[in-house]
């Protein structure tokens, strides 16, 4: 085992579907002490197993954790006790998975746009706290492969950016698909081959009708639509092969 070469997945957004995340785990065949993974953020909202998204991430010895929007959203209520959408995008779920781990008696119920719940920092577990804490804004290898929630702005040095360029900023995806069908211009061309590939998240695959990873030039999107009524996805970085989770009914 000590010989055994390590492999390296990336994983797309899993918004709480803890079924779909045991299924690509199992079925990629990933060594949890051996074998890296990089997850690209958004392990929360929409789906009730948060909880367990959580506790089954933990396990993996190589984990790179990436901030996703919605992680973020999760960490002001940690540090805060404040969710600054009142929970509005699907945060519901994740209330009800927290709360479906605690002694007390919780409550979650729609409050105009939003929810209120009884739901307190508190109540999340000190390893999940510390889980949402460390999740990086970006991760490059020694290859110079990029991951990153959601992707950046190309006019500004990438290190330069603010910090919610690298979970909100969708244009660098969508300009280098909409150049797909001709020569890319010169700034787009020239932004993406700063890195040898770029993994996203954030927009999901869904959109263009696909619950099957996406590529335009260098850029891989693994948000294949878990949280949108698509599949969960985790692919292997060098061979390009890919696993999913079962199509929801």
């Amino acid at each position: 085992m000590e010989n055994q070469k390590r492999k390296t997945f990336v994983m797309g957004d899993i918004h709480g579907d803890n079924i779909a995340l045991e299924q690509c785990l199992q079925r990629s065949g990933i060594d949890y002490e051996n074998d890296q993974l990089i997850q690209l953020g958004d392990v929360v909202d929409r789906n009730d197993g948060v909880y367990e998204c959580v506790e089954q991430l933990l396990k993996i010895k190589h984990l790179i954790a990436i901030k996703g929007n919605h992680d973020n959203w999760l960490l002001d209520f940690i540090e805060t006790d404040y969710h600054p959408i009142s929970w509005a995008h699907g945060g519901n779920n994740t209330i009800i998975s927290y709360l479906n781990h605690t002694d007390k008696k919780g409550v979650c119920i729609p409050r105009g746009n939003g929810y209120k719940t009884s739901l307190n920092s508190s109540d999340i577990p000190a390893s999940h706290q510390e889980f949402f804490r460390n999740q990086e804004l970006y991760y490059i290898d020694e290859e110079n492969r990029c991951f990153v929630h959601a992707g950046f702005n190309r006019y500004i040095g990438f290190e330069q950016q603010k910090e919610s360029s690298y979970y909100w900023d969708r244009d660098l995806w969508t300009d280098a698909l909409s150049s797909l069908e001709e020569k890319p211009p010169k700034e787009i061309y020239e932004t993406i081959t700063v890195f040898k590939e770029i993994y996203i998240g954030h927009t999901p695959t869904t959109a263009w009708e696909t619950d099957k990873p996406m590529n335009a030039f260098n850029i891989y999107n693994l948000d294949t639509g878990a949280g949108n009524g698509g599949r969960l996805t985790i692919m292997d970085i060098d061979t390009k092969e890919y696993w999913q989770s079962d199509k929801k009914a």
